[in-house]
């Protein structure tokens, strides 16, 4: 009697955890640096301070997948389909949010270009809020 009761119950409690996770909605960004391969310092430098925002701030989202970096060189042809579905011949910055099944897409090339190499820290610090703002 004692065995299917705690049978009926764990596979009670299984069936709730499936459910409620089905019910939660997920939650997804990814970092997209597109380049060409060759690059000015500037375009290093965004690639660089992207990678020094997302290793300091978000760790734990980038282990833990909700954050993906990806970094793309437009001149391969293996890229191709990606850089004209975001419209990039060189280098080029996206946060792209995607809940629920739906994307939005965030283009933050001309703040790179404007603050990764000249004033990094701006850079840091925007990206970081950028990014807390979409994960909300």
């Amino acid at each position: 009697m004692k065995r299917i009761f705690y049978t009926t119950l764990t596979i009670s409690l299984l069936l709730l955890g499936s459910f409620l996770m089905a019910q939660t909605p997920t939650q997804k960004l990814d970092v997209i640096y597109f380049h060409a391969t060759r690059r000015c310092p500037t375009c290093m430098a965004i690639e660089e301070n992207t990678r020094k925002t997302l290793d300091t701030y978000f760790s734990n989202q980038l282990k833990n997948g909700t954050i993906k970096l990806t970094v793309i060189n437009v001149d391969e042809d293996k890229n191709k389909a990606i850089a004209e579905k975001y419209e990039v011949t060189g280098s080029a910055l996206f946060l792209t949010k995607t809940s629920n099944g739906k994307q939005s897409k965030k283009d933050m090339t001309d703040f790179a270009f404007s603050y990764a190499r000249n004033n990094p820290d701006k850079f840091i610090s925007d990206l970081k809020d950028k990014i807390n703002e979409l994960l909300k």
